[in-house]
C-alpha cells in the first residue's frame, strides 16, 4: 500500500504553475478547498484557466484568485454568486465558458475516464449550444459537449488515510470526486488524517490511486462563508407567493422525487410535512432533504442547492454531482418545480437569463427542465411593470423547448393539454378579467371552478 505525502497547503500551491488549468472541487464554500485556494492567492502564480462550479463568493477561496487577478478564464455553471465575477467579466478582465451544472460535471467525469465528449439532451435548442455538433440520436436533440482535464485538482474531503483513500461527509462531495480523476496532479485537503484500516472499504468515496498529496487543514465556519449559518438563508415571503407554494404542493404526490428551484419553488420546502411523503432531491448531491434547522451551519448539516443547510429525513442519502445529473437527466426526478422568466404558448421556459444582465448563471436549470417528468413553473404573472410573462412566444434566452406542464402565477392556474394553454383556476384575489387583461399569450378558459357573472 502506498503512502501519499502530506504537504504544508503553501508546499502544495506551489505545485501550481502560471497557465495551469486548476480544477477546484466544492459546491459554493461547502467541500471547498479553501485552505489551498488561500495559499495559492499568497503566490505570483497567474494566467490560470479556472474549473469549478461558481468562483466562490467574494475575497474566499476562488473570489480571492479572481480579486487577485490570477484567473485568466472561468469555466463553470453559475457565476452571478460572486458579482465580482460579474464585474471583471463585464470589463474585460475575464474569460468565462458557461455550461449548465450538469454537463459541467459530466465533462470532468468523461475527462477522468479517458473519454473525448459525450452526447447530452441539456441545452438543447438553446444560446448555450450555439455553434456545438448537434445530432438527432434516438429521437432526441442531443449537443456534444468535450470532456474536460485539468493540470492540478484541488479537491477537500473529511478524511483521509495514510494511503489517500478519501471520505466526503454530508453534502461535500458535490464535485469533489470528479476532479480527483480529471488532472494530471491531485492534491486533497482533509479535516483529519488517519491510519490505513481506519476508513472501512465500503466508506471509501474516493481511492487513493487518484490522490498525489495530501493537506491537513481544519475547517472553521469563516471558511463557508454564507452557509455558516442557517441565518443566512433566512427568508420571507407575501402571502401572493406563498399562495403559489401552497398551490404547488397540491400537485406533488406521495412517493414522487421532487427537485425545488431557487425563489417562490424553495417555499414550497417549508410547506412539506413527513405525511406528504414527498422525497427532495437537491442536486448538489442529496436526496431525502428535510426542514432547515433553526440553528446552526453546514459546520453540523448538510445543505441544498441554494446553499442553505438543511436537515436529512430518515433514509436520506448522499452523493456527487455527477451521480445527480445523471438522475435528472435519466428521468428519475418525477417533479420539478421551478421559477420562470417568461413561458410561451408552446411550452417553451425561460428563466436563466435575466434582461440587460449578462449571461453568466444557468445553473442546474437546464438539466431539469429538460429532465423531470413533469415540469411546474412559479412566476408572478407580470413584471413589476405589468408586462406579461405568458407569451405567444418568448423573447428570452431559452432553457427548455416545450416542456412546462403546469404554470402557477399569484393570480392563475395554467396548463398545457395536447399543444395549448388552458386556464383552469383563478388564485385568491384575481378575476378572470384581470387574467385576461394582463396574459400576452392565447390560452383556452376551462375553469374548474366556475366564475359566476
Amino acid at each position: 500500500m502506498k503512502t501519499v505525502p502530506v504537504l504544508t497547503a503553501q508546499a502544495a500551491a506551489a505545485l501550481v504553475k502560471s497557465g495551469d488549468t486548476l480544477l477546484v472541487g466544492g459546491f459554493g464554500m461547502t467541500g471547498n478547498p479553501v485552505h489551498l485556494m488561500h495559499a495559492l492567492a499568497e503566490l505570483p502564480t497567474r494566467d490560470l484557466t479556472y474549473v469549478a462550479n461558481n468562483v466562490s463568493e467574494p475575497g474566499l477561496s476562488g473570489g480571492r484568485l479572481l480579486r487577485n487577478g490570477q484567473i485568466k478564464k472561468a469555466i463553470g455553471s453559475y457565476f452571478t454568486s460572486n458579482p465580482e465575477a460579474v464585474r471583471a467579466y463585464q470589463a474585460g478582465e475575464l474569460d468565462v465558458e458557461l455550461l449548465p451544472q450538469g454537463t459541467l460535471a459530466e465533462a470532468v467525469r468523461a475527462g477522468g475516464a479517458g473519454l473525448g465528449g459525450f452526447y447530452t439532451p441539456t441545452a438543447a435548442g438553446t444560446v448555450i449550444a450555439s455553434g456545438s455538433d448537434v445530432r438527432t440520436l434516438n429521437g432526441r436533440e442531443m449537443v456534444f459537449v468535450p470532456a474536460l482535464r485539468g493540470d492540478v485538482a484541488f479537491i477537500r474531503a473529511w478524511r483521509a488515510d495514510t494511503a489517500g483513500n478519501l471520505q466526503y461527509r454530508l453534502t461535500e462531495q458535490n464535485f469533489n470526486p470528479g476532479m480527483a480523476t480529471a488532472a494530471d496532479l491531485v492534491v486533497a485537503e482533509v479535516e483529519e488524517i488517519v491510519e490505513v484500516g481506519t476508513i472501512p472499504p465500503e466508506q471509501v468515496h474516493t481511492p487513493g490511486l487518484y490522490v498525489d498529496y495530501l493537506v491537513q487543514a481544519t475547517l472553521t465556519p469563516e471558511d463557508l462563508g454564507s452557509s455558516a449559518s442557517v441565518k443566512g438563508g433566512a427568508r420571507r415571503a407575501d402571502e401572493a407567493r406563498m399562495h403559489m407554494a401552497r398551490r404547488a404542493l397540491r400537485e406533488l404526490r406521495p412517493g414522487d422525487v421532487v427537485n425545488l428551484g431557487i425563489g417562490i419553488p424553495t417555499l414550497v420546502a417549508d410547506l412539506i410535512t413527513p405525511e406528504h411523503g414527498v422525497n427532495l432531491h437537491t442536486e448538489n448531491g442529496m436526496l431525502g432533504v428535510g426542514p432547515a434547522p433553526e440553528v446552526g451551519g453546514a459546520m453540523d448539516y448538510p445543505v441544498n442547492a441554494g446553499k442553505i443547510p438543511v436537515t436529512a429525513l430518515p433514509g436520506a442519502s448522499y452523493f456527487d454531482s455527477a451521480d445527480s445529473f445523471g438522475m435528472i437527466r435519466g428521468g428519475h426526478v418525477d417533479v420539478a418545480v421551478m421559477g420562470g422568466l417568461q413561458v410561451d404558448e408552446a411550452g417553451n421556459l425561460a428563466n436563466w437569463a435575466v434582461p440587460g444582465k449578462p449571461l453568466l448563471g444557468v445553473g442546474g436549470a437546464m438539466d431539469l427542465a429538460s429532465g423531470a417528468r413533469r415540469l411546474i413553473v412559479t412566476m408572478t404573472h407580470t413584471d413589476p411593470d405589468g408586462t406579461p410573462k405568458l407569451v405567444s412566444s418568448c423573447t428570452l434566452p431559452l432553457t427548455a423547448r416545450a416542456k412546462v406542464d403546469l404554470v402557477i402565477t399569484d393570480r392563475a392556474v395554467f396548463e398545457f393539454q395536447d399543444g395549448q394553454l388552458i386556464l383552469t383556476e383563478l388564485l385568491p384575489g384575481a378575476t378572470l378579467e384581470e387574467v385576461r387583461a394582463t396574459t400576452g399569450a392565447r390560452f383556452t378558459e376551462r375553469l374548474t371552478v366556475p366564475v359566476s357573472g
